[in-house]
Protein backbone atom coordinates (compact mmCIF):
# COMPACT_ATOMS: atom_id res chain seq x y z
CA UNK A 1 0.00 0.00 0.00
CA UNK A 2 1.46 3.15 -1.22
CA UNK A 3 0.56 6.53 0.97
CA UNK A 4 -0.61 9.93 -1.32
CA UNK A 5 1.68 12.45 -1.76
CA UNK A 6 1.39 15.21 1.34
CA UNK A 7 -1.40 17.37 1.02
CA UNK A 8 -0.09 21.20 1.56
CA UNK A 9 0.01 22.33 4.94
CA UNK A 10 -2.74 25.32 5.95
CA UNK A 11 -2.11 27.48 8.90
CA UNK A 12 -4.30 25.28 11.80
CA UNK A 13 -6.97 27.28 12.43
CA UNK A 14 -7.57 28.85 15.95
CA UNK A 15 -11.55 28.13 15.69
CA UNK A 16 -13.58 25.89 13.96
CA UNK A 17 -16.75 23.50 14.13
CA UNK A 18 -16.63 20.05 12.62
CA UNK A 19 -19.22 17.48 12.99
CA UNK A 20 -20.57 18.62 15.74
CA UNK A 21 -17.16 19.87 17.47
CA UNK A 22 -15.79 23.06 18.08
CA UNK A 23 -12.51 23.75 18.69
CA UNK A 24 -11.98 26.79 20.25
CA UNK A 25 -7.86 27.55 20.97
CA UNK A 26 -8.18 30.26 23.11
CA UNK A 27 -11.18 28.66 25.58
CA UNK A 28 -9.17 25.22 25.28
CA UNK A 29 -5.88 27.12 26.50
CA UNK A 30 -7.92 28.72 29.08
CA UNK A 31 -9.41 25.90 30.53
CA UNK A 32 -6.99 22.89 29.99
CA UNK A 33 -5.67 21.95 33.53
CA UNK A 34 -4.99 18.67 35.12
CA UNK A 35 -7.65 16.01 36.17
CA UNK A 36 -8.90 12.19 35.58
CA UNK A 37 -9.39 10.47 32.28
CA UNK A 38 -12.32 8.86 34.41
CA UNK A 39 -11.72 5.15 33.03
CA UNK A 40 -12.99 4.48 36.57
CA UNK A 41 -15.06 6.26 39.38
CA UNK A 42 -13.66 6.53 41.90
CA UNK A 43 -10.64 6.69 40.03
CA UNK A 44 -7.87 4.49 41.17
CA UNK A 45 -6.11 6.96 43.88
CA UNK A 46 -8.96 6.37 46.10
CA UNK A 47 -8.55 2.34 46.14
CA UNK A 48 -7.33 0.95 49.72
CA UNK A 49 -6.16 -1.72 51.57
CA UNK A 50 -9.32 -2.29 53.30
CA UNK A 51 -10.75 -3.60 50.19
CA UNK A 52 -9.21 -7.57 50.41
CA UNK A 53 -9.81 -10.65 49.13
CA UNK A 54 -12.68 -11.65 51.40
CA UNK A 55 -14.84 -8.64 50.18
CA UNK A 56 -13.60 -9.20 46.58
CA UNK A 57 -15.62 -12.90 46.57
CA UNK A 58 -18.39 -11.66 48.50
CA UNK A 59 -18.59 -8.88 45.72
CA UNK A 60 -18.41 -11.62 42.85
CA UNK A 61 -21.10 -14.02 44.60
CA UNK A 62 -23.56 -11.01 44.63
CA UNK A 63 -22.94 -10.01 40.97
CA UNK A 64 -22.96 -13.57 39.97
CA UNK A 65 -25.27 -15.57 41.56
CA UNK A 66 -25.95 -19.39 41.01
CA UNK A 67 -28.27 -20.32 38.85
CA UNK A 68 -27.50 -17.04 36.17
CA UNK A 69 -25.09 -16.91 33.10
CA UNK A 70 -24.51 -13.00 32.67
CA UNK A 71 -21.99 -11.31 30.22
CA UNK A 72 -18.21 -10.93 31.69
CA UNK A 73 -15.30 -9.34 29.69
CA UNK A 74 -11.72 -10.53 30.54
CA UNK A 75 -8.20 -8.33 30.75
CA UNK A 76 -5.06 -10.21 30.66
CA UNK A 77 -1.62 -8.08 30.97
CA UNK A 78 1.39 -9.21 29.10
CA UNK A 79 4.01 -7.05 31.02
CA UNK A 80 6.91 -7.84 28.90
CA UNK A 81 8.83 -5.48 26.25
CA UNK A 82 12.02 -6.37 23.73
CA UNK A 83 12.96 -2.54 23.91
CA UNK A 84 11.86 0.59 26.10
CA UNK A 85 9.64 3.36 25.05
CA UNK A 86 10.80 6.42 26.47
CA UNK A 87 7.11 8.04 26.61
CA UNK A 88 5.59 4.84 27.99
CA UNK A 89 3.88 4.91 31.60
CA UNK A 90 2.54 1.20 31.43
CA UNK A 91 3.50 -1.55 34.40
CA UNK A 92 6.00 -3.28 31.75
CA UNK A 93 9.13 -5.74 32.58
CA UNK A 94 11.86 -5.16 29.71
CA UNK A 95 13.45 -8.58 28.66
CA UNK A 96 14.41 -10.13 25.53
CA UNK A 97 14.00 -13.52 27.39
CA UNK A 98 11.10 -15.54 26.65
CA UNK A 99 11.77 -17.77 29.49
CA UNK A 100 10.59 -14.99 31.77
CA UNK A 101 7.27 -15.34 29.87
CA UNK A 102 7.13 -18.78 30.73
CA UNK A 103 7.16 -18.44 34.18
CA UNK A 104 4.69 -15.54 33.93
CA UNK A 105 2.26 -17.85 32.23
CA UNK A 106 2.65 -21.20 34.93
CA UNK A 107 1.29 -18.16 37.27
CA UNK A 108 -1.22 -16.85 35.03
CA UNK A 109 -2.71 -20.33 35.55
CA UNK A 110 -2.77 -20.52 38.77
CA UNK A 111 -4.62 -17.31 39.39
CA UNK A 112 -7.10 -18.50 36.87
CA UNK A 113 -7.69 -21.56 38.76
CA UNK A 114 -8.31 -19.60 41.94
CA UNK A 115 -10.37 -17.40 39.75
CA UNK A 116 -12.59 -19.53 37.76
CA UNK A 117 -14.50 -20.83 40.39
CA UNK A 118 -16.08 -18.08 41.31
CA UNK A 119 -17.72 -17.67 37.82
CA UNK A 120 -17.96 -21.01 36.81
CA UNK A 121 -21.64 -21.42 35.29
CA UNK A 122 -22.41 -18.05 36.17
CA UNK A 123 -20.01 -16.10 33.12
CA UNK A 124 -19.84 -16.07 29.40
CA UNK A 125 -16.86 -13.86 27.91
CA UNK A 126 -18.34 -11.75 25.46
CA UNK A 127 -15.20 -9.68 25.62
CA UNK A 128 -11.15 -10.41 25.94
CA UNK A 129 -8.79 -7.72 25.57
CA UNK A 130 -4.99 -8.43 25.67
CA UNK A 131 -2.81 -5.53 26.72
CA UNK A 132 0.41 -4.68 28.17
CA UNK A 133 3.53 -4.67 27.88
CA UNK A 134 4.02 -6.27 24.95
CA UNK A 135 1.62 -9.23 24.02
CA UNK A 136 3.09 -10.26 21.54
CA UNK A 137 6.40 -10.35 23.25
CA UNK A 138 4.93 -13.64 23.63
CA UNK A 139 5.95 -16.41 20.96
CA UNK A 140 2.93 -18.00 18.89
CA UNK A 141 3.29 -21.08 21.03
CA UNK A 142 2.95 -19.36 23.76
CA UNK A 143 -0.08 -16.96 22.44
CA UNK A 144 -1.67 -20.27 22.10
CA UNK A 145 -1.17 -21.65 25.56
CA UNK A 146 -2.44 -19.43 27.26
CA UNK A 147 -5.28 -18.74 25.20
CA UNK A 148 -6.01 -22.66 25.68
CA UNK A 149 -5.61 -21.74 29.27
CA UNK A 150 -8.39 -18.70 29.41
CA UNK A 151 -10.64 -21.76 27.14
CA UNK A 152 -10.32 -24.27 29.61
CA UNK A 153 -11.43 -22.06 32.49
CA UNK A 154 -14.33 -19.80 31.06
CA UNK A 155 -17.14 -20.18 28.24
CA UNK A 156 -16.46 -18.36 25.79
CA UNK A 157 -19.18 -16.93 23.27
CA UNK A 158 -18.30 -17.82 19.48
CA UNK A 159 -16.32 -15.75 17.56
CA UNK A 160 -18.60 -14.04 15.40
CA UNK A 161 -20.29 -12.52 18.76
CA UNK A 162 -17.64 -11.92 20.56
CA UNK A 163 -14.71 -9.33 20.54
CA UNK A 164 -11.53 -10.37 21.38
CA UNK A 165 -9.01 -7.83 20.78
CA UNK A 166 -4.84 -7.68 21.20
CA UNK A 167 -2.60 -4.75 21.08
CA UNK A 168 0.28 -5.29 18.58
CA UNK A 169 3.35 -3.92 18.40
CA UNK A 170 3.83 -3.91 14.20
CA UNK A 171 7.60 -4.12 14.94
CA UNK A 172 7.75 -7.51 16.48
CA UNK A 173 4.83 -8.90 14.78
CA UNK A 174 5.36 -10.98 11.22
CA UNK A 175 1.94 -11.72 8.76
CA UNK A 176 2.36 -15.48 10.33
CA UNK A 177 1.43 -14.40 13.57
CA UNK A 178 -1.72 -12.03 12.50
CA UNK A 179 -2.73 -15.39 10.83
CA UNK A 180 -2.19 -17.21 13.97
CA UNK A 181 -4.09 -14.99 16.15
CA UNK A 182 -6.87 -15.19 13.69
CA UNK A 183 -7.15 -18.77 14.60
CA UNK A 184 -6.64 -18.27 18.25
CA UNK A 185 -10.38 -16.71 17.95
CA UNK A 186 -9.04 -12.80 17.73
CA UNK A 187 -11.34 -10.86 16.05
CA UNK A 188 -9.74 -6.83 16.67
CA UNK A 189 -6.37 -5.54 16.93
CA UNK A 190 -5.10 -2.35 18.23
CA UNK A 191 -1.70 -0.92 16.80
CA UNK A 192 0.26 1.34 18.24
CA UNK A 193 2.36 3.51 16.08
CA UNK A 194 2.53 7.06 17.72
CA UNK A 195 4.54 9.26 14.92
CA UNK A 196 6.23 8.14 12.02
CA UNK A 197 8.35 11.17 11.70
CA UNK A 198 11.95 10.16 12.20
CA UNK A 199 12.93 12.41 14.37
CA UNK A 200 10.73 11.84 16.95
CA UNK A 201 11.20 8.19 16.40
CA UNK A 202 14.77 8.26 17.41
CA UNK A 203 13.91 10.49 20.67
CA UNK A 204 11.92 8.57 22.23
CA UNK A 205 13.36 5.48 21.50
CA UNK A 206 10.42 3.74 18.95
CA UNK A 207 12.04 3.35 15.19
CA UNK A 208 8.66 2.01 13.53
CA UNK A 209 8.29 2.16 9.90
CA UNK A 210 5.10 2.81 7.73
CA UNK A 211 5.71 -0.49 5.59
CA UNK A 212 5.72 -2.67 8.36
CA UNK A 213 3.21 -1.11 10.56
CA UNK A 214 0.82 -1.31 6.91
CA UNK A 215 2.05 -5.33 6.67
CA UNK A 216 0.42 -5.59 9.53
CA UNK A 217 -2.53 -4.25 8.65
CA UNK A 218 -2.98 -6.20 5.50
CA UNK A 219 -2.52 -9.37 7.37
CA UNK A 220 -5.42 -8.36 9.87
CA UNK A 221 -7.64 -7.32 7.06
CA UNK A 222 -6.75 -10.52 5.19
CA UNK A 223 -7.09 -12.91 7.86
CA UNK A 224 -10.72 -11.40 8.99
CA UNK A 225 -9.92 -9.13 11.56
CA UNK A 226 -13.30 -7.07 12.00
CA UNK A 227 -11.58 -3.66 13.54
CA UNK A 228 -8.40 -2.65 13.16
CA UNK A 229 -7.33 0.61 15.46
CA UNK A 230 -3.92 2.88 15.23
CA UNK A 231 -2.89 4.61 18.26
CA UNK A 232 -1.04 8.26 17.95
CA UNK A 233 0.13 10.45 20.40
CA UNK A 234 0.72 14.08 19.87
CA UNK A 235 2.95 16.34 22.27
CA UNK A 236 5.88 13.66 22.31
CA UNK A 237 9.73 15.30 21.58
CA UNK A 238 10.51 17.15 18.25
CA UNK A 239 7.09 16.75 16.95
CA UNK A 240 5.83 19.52 14.59
CA UNK A 241 2.75 20.41 12.75
CA UNK A 242 4.30 19.77 9.28
CA UNK A 243 5.78 16.38 10.91
CA UNK A 244 2.37 15.18 12.47
CA UNK A 245 0.75 16.66 8.94
CA UNK A 246 2.92 14.22 7.31
CA UNK A 247 2.10 11.12 9.71
CA UNK A 248 -1.52 11.62 9.53
CA UNK A 249 -1.49 11.17 5.91
CA UNK A 250 -0.09 7.89 5.59
CA UNK A 251 -2.28 6.67 8.54
CA UNK A 252 -5.72 7.94 6.96
CA UNK A 253 -4.09 6.32 3.98
CA UNK A 254 -4.23 2.95 5.93
CA UNK A 255 -7.89 3.70 6.75
CA UNK A 256 -7.72 2.04 9.71
CA UNK A 257 -11.44 1.19 11.09
CA UNK A 258 -10.73 3.53 14.94
CA UNK A 259 -7.78 6.34 15.45
CA UNK A 260 -7.09 7.04 19.28
CA UNK A 261 -4.85 10.45 19.39
CA UNK A 262 -3.61 10.59 23.22
CA UNK A 263 -2.30 13.54 24.45
CA UNK A 264 1.16 12.50 25.80
CA UNK A 265 1.15 12.73 29.39
CA UNK A 266 4.71 14.20 31.03
CA UNK A 267 4.86 13.03 34.47
CA UNK A 268 8.81 11.78 34.80
CA UNK A 269 8.24 12.01 38.63
CA UNK A 270 5.79 8.83 38.48
CA UNK A 271 7.08 7.35 35.28
CA UNK A 272 11.15 6.58 35.51
CA UNK A 273 11.17 5.66 31.69
CA UNK A 274 10.25 9.49 30.80
CA UNK A 275 13.38 10.74 32.36
CA UNK A 276 14.67 9.67 28.83
CA UNK A 277 13.48 12.33 27.58
CA UNK A 278 14.76 15.88 26.48
CA UNK A 279 12.02 18.23 28.18
CA UNK A 280 13.45 21.07 25.96
CA UNK A 281 12.74 19.14 23.21
CA UNK A 282 8.76 18.87 23.94
CA UNK A 283 6.40 21.03 22.07
CA UNK A 284 4.68 24.03 23.80
CA UNK A 285 1.28 24.02 24.61
CA UNK A 286 0.71 26.12 21.18
CA UNK A 287 2.07 23.72 18.78
CA UNK A 288 0.09 20.89 20.70
CA UNK A 289 -2.90 22.30 20.03
CA UNK A 290 -2.24 23.11 16.43
CA UNK A 291 -1.04 19.77 15.82
CA UNK A 292 -4.87 18.92 17.73
CA UNK A 293 -6.55 20.88 15.36
CA UNK A 294 -4.94 19.69 12.52
CA UNK A 295 -5.64 16.29 13.37
CA UNK A 296 -9.27 16.64 13.96
CA UNK A 297 -9.46 18.58 10.64
CA UNK A 298 -8.06 15.75 8.68
CA UNK A 299 -9.64 13.09 10.49
CA UNK A 300 -13.33 14.66 9.78
CA UNK A 301 -12.85 15.35 6.12
CA UNK A 302 -11.57 11.82 5.97
CA UNK A 303 -15.06 10.62 7.40
CA UNK A 304 -13.64 9.91 10.77
CA UNK A 305 -16.60 10.37 13.34
CA UNK A 306 -15.50 11.82 16.96
CA UNK A 307 -16.49 9.53 19.14
CA UNK A 308 -15.22 10.86 22.66
CA UNK A 309 -12.11 11.70 24.31
CA UNK A 310 -9.56 11.12 21.86
CA UNK A 311 -11.33 8.50 19.85
CA UNK A 312 -11.95 8.83 16.24
CA UNK A 313 -14.13 6.01 14.05
CA UNK A 314 -15.76 5.52 10.95
CA UNK A 315 -19.25 5.79 10.97
CA UNK A 316 -19.74 1.95 10.27
CA UNK A 317 -17.31 0.86 13.23
CA UNK A 318 -18.84 -0.14 16.22
CA UNK A 319 -17.63 2.32 18.28
CA UNK A 320 -19.48 4.87 16.16
CA UNK A 321 -22.43 2.58 15.80
CA UNK A 322 -22.37 2.18 20.02
CA UNK A 323 -22.29 5.91 20.56
CA UNK A 324 -25.45 6.42 18.22
CA UNK A 325 -27.40 3.40 20.13
CA UNK A 326 -26.43 4.70 23.63
CA UNK A 327 -24.44 1.75 24.43
CA UNK A 328 -21.09 3.18 24.37
CA UNK A 329 -19.00 2.43 27.27
CA UNK A 330 -15.86 3.48 29.37
CA UNK A 331 -13.28 1.23 31.00
CA UNK A 332 -10.00 0.86 31.52
CA UNK A 333 -9.02 -0.12 28.19
CA UNK A 334 -10.80 3.15 26.86
CA UNK A 335 -14.67 3.63 24.92
CA UNK A 336 -15.90 -0.09 24.72
CA UNK A 337 -18.96 -0.94 22.28
CA UNK A 338 -21.04 -2.70 25.09
CA UNK A 339 -23.12 -0.88 27.84
CA UNK A 340 -21.65 -1.75 31.48
CA UNK A 341 -20.52 -5.39 31.08
CA UNK A 342 -18.37 -6.51 34.07
CA UNK A 343 -14.67 -6.64 33.93
CA UNK A 344 -12.20 -9.41 35.27
CA UNK A 345 -8.40 -8.13 35.41
CA UNK A 346 -5.63 -11.34 35.30
CA UNK A 347 -2.12 -10.29 35.45
CA UNK A 348 -0.03 -7.96 37.39
CA UNK A 349 -1.28 -4.82 38.10
CA UNK A 350 -4.77 -5.57 36.47
CA UNK A 351 -7.89 -3.66 37.66
CA UNK A 352 -10.97 -5.43 37.46
CA UNK A 353 -15.03 -3.35 37.95
CA UNK A 354 -17.06 -6.57 39.03
CA UNK A 355 -20.59 -4.60 40.57
CA UNK A 356 -20.56 -2.50 42.61
CA UNK A 357 -16.83 -2.41 43.14
CA UNK A 358 -12.90 -2.16 41.54
CA UNK A 359 -10.21 -4.18 42.72
CA UNK A 360 -6.08 -4.36 41.78
CA UNK A 361 -3.34 -6.64 41.29
CA UNK A 362 -0.10 -6.09 43.00
CA UNK A 363 1.82 -4.20 40.49
CA UNK A 364 5.21 -6.84 40.63
CA UNK A 365 5.48 -10.25 39.64
CA UNK A 366 7.77 -11.34 42.70
CA UNK A 367 4.54 -10.42 45.15
CA UNK A 368 2.11 -11.88 42.42
CA UNK A 369 4.02 -14.74 42.06
CA UNK A 370 4.22 -15.13 46.47
CA UNK A 371 0.67 -14.16 47.09
CA UNK A 372 -0.20 -16.58 44.58
CA UNK A 373 2.57 -19.81 45.80
CA UNK A 374 0.13 -19.38 49.20
CA UNK A 375 -2.76 -19.64 47.36
CA UNK A 376 -4.27 -16.38 47.45
CA UNK A 377 -5.22 -13.97 44.88
CA UNK A 378 -2.92 -11.69 44.55
CA UNK A 379 -5.09 -8.48 45.04
CA UNK A 380 -3.08 -5.89 46.99
CA UNK A 381 -6.32 -2.67 47.03
CA UNK A 382 -9.86 -1.99 46.02
CA UNK A 383 -12.75 -0.11 47.14
CA UNK A 384 -16.46 -1.04 47.36
CA UNK A 385 -19.38 1.75 45.97
CA UNK A 386 -21.52 3.30 47.93
CA UNK A 387 -24.47 4.68 46.40
CA UNK A 388 -23.40 8.17 46.19
CA UNK A 389 -20.41 6.43 44.07
CA UNK A 390 -22.48 4.48 41.59
CA UNK A 391 -24.70 7.79 40.98
CA UNK A 392 -21.69 9.68 40.32
CA UNK A 393 -20.42 6.96 38.19
CA UNK A 394 -23.75 6.62 35.98
CA UNK A 395 -23.55 10.27 35.69
CA UNK A 396 -19.86 10.28 34.52
CA UNK A 397 -20.19 7.35 32.30
CA UNK A 398 -22.78 9.45 30.65
CA UNK A 399 -20.65 12.19 29.76
CA UNK A 400 -18.26 11.05 28.59
CA UNK A 401 -20.47 8.35 26.26
CA UNK A 402 -23.17 10.27 25.38
CA UNK A 403 -22.38 13.80 26.15
CA UNK A 404 -25.70 14.60 27.82
CA UNK A 405 -27.71 14.01 30.84
CA UNK A 406 -31.37 13.53 31.23
CA UNK A 407 -32.59 14.65 34.35
CA UNK A 408 -35.79 13.02 34.17
CA UNK A 409 -34.39 9.42 34.04
CA UNK A 410 -31.50 9.91 36.62
CA UNK A 411 -34.12 10.73 39.20
CA UNK A 412 -36.47 7.85 38.20
CA UNK A 413 -33.19 5.29 38.73
CA UNK A 414 -31.57 6.53 42.02
CA UNK A 415 -34.34 8.17 43.50
CA UNK A 416 -33.10 12.12 43.78
CA UNK A 417 -34.00 15.29 42.69
CA UNK A 418 -30.99 16.21 40.11
CA UNK A 419 -31.12 20.13 40.93
CA UNK A 420 -31.27 19.74 44.92
CA UNK A 421 -28.98 16.65 44.98
CA UNK A 422 -26.38 18.53 43.18
CA UNK A 423 -27.20 22.03 44.74
CA UNK A 424 -23.49 22.67 45.22
CA UNK A 425 -22.24 21.58 41.83
CA UNK A 426 -24.45 24.28 39.84
CA UNK A 427 -22.55 27.42 40.41
CA UNK A 428 -19.38 25.58 38.14
CA UNK A 429 -22.12 24.27 35.93
CA UNK A 430 -23.41 27.94 35.07
CA UNK A 431 -19.49 29.38 35.00
CA UNK A 432 -19.33 26.38 32.18
CA UNK A 433 -22.50 27.26 30.81
CA UNK A 434 -21.15 31.04 30.55
CA UNK A 435 -18.36 29.90 28.43
CA UNK A 436 -20.71 27.63 26.55
CA UNK A 437 -19.22 23.90 27.23
CA UNK A 438 -22.67 22.80 28.19
CA UNK A 439 -26.42 24.12 28.06
CA UNK A 440 -28.87 23.44 30.98
CA UNK A 441 -32.89 23.45 30.45
CA UNK A 442 -34.03 22.79 34.26
CA UNK A 443 -34.29 18.90 32.13
CA UNK A 444 -31.39 18.25 30.40
CA UNK A 445 -27.77 18.90 30.52
CA UNK A 446 -26.08 19.00 27.23
CA UNK A 447 -22.62 19.36 26.35
CA UNK A 448 -22.53 21.73 23.56
CA UNK A 449 -19.59 21.50 20.58
CA UNK A 450 -17.50 23.85 22.38
CA UNK A 451 -17.43 21.34 25.53
CA UNK A 452 -16.86 18.09 23.76
CA UNK A 453 -12.91 18.25 23.73
CA UNK A 454 -13.12 19.24 27.30
CA UNK A 455 -15.52 16.84 28.96
CA UNK A 456 -13.23 15.75 31.34
CA UNK A 457 -13.61 19.35 33.12
CA UNK A 458 -17.32 18.80 32.84
CA UNK A 459 -17.10 15.53 34.69
CA UNK A 460 -15.02 16.69 37.17
CA UNK A 461 -17.33 18.74 38.90
CA UNK A 462 -19.48 15.94 39.87
CA UNK A 463 -16.27 14.66 41.20
CA UNK A 464 -17.14 14.00 44.74
CA UNK A 465 -13.89 12.47 45.71
CA UNK A 466 -11.84 15.05 43.64
CA UNK A 467 -12.81 17.58 45.82
CA UNK A 468 -11.74 16.78 48.95
CA UNK A 469 -8.17 14.88 47.47
CA UNK A 470 -4.76 15.43 47.28
CA UNK A 471 -3.88 18.40 44.11
CA UNK A 472 -4.96 17.54 40.92
CA UNK A 473 -0.95 17.57 39.35
CA UNK A 474 -0.92 14.09 39.58
CA UNK A 475 -3.44 13.77 37.07
CA UNK A 476 -2.50 14.38 33.41
CA UNK A 477 -3.50 17.27 31.07
CA UNK A 478 -7.38 17.58 30.75
CA UNK A 479 -6.57 18.02 26.58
Amino acid sequence: MNAPAPTAIKPAPADFDVQGLSFDKSLIERLAGNGPRYTSYPTADHFHAGFDETAYRAEVARQFPAGQQGPLSLYVHIPFCNTICYYCGCNKIITKNKAHAEVYLDYLDKELALQAPLFAGRARVEQLHFGGGTPTFLSDAQLGRLMQQLRAHFDFAPKDEGEYSIEIDPRKVQPATVAHLGKLGFNRMSLGVQDFDPAVQQAVNRIQSEAETLAVIEAARAHGFKSISIDLIYGLPLQTVQGFSATLDKVIAARPDRLSIYNYAHMPQLFKTQRQINEADLPALDTKLDILSLAISKLAAAGYVYVGMDHFALPDDELAIAQRAGTLHRNFQGYSTRDDIDLLALGVSGISKLGASYSQNVRGTEEYYALLDAGKLPLFRGIALNEDDRLRRSLIQQLMCDFALDFAQLEARWGIRFNEYFAAEQPKLAALTDDGLLSLDGQRLQVLPRGRLLVRNIAMIFDRRLQQSQPLQRYSKTI
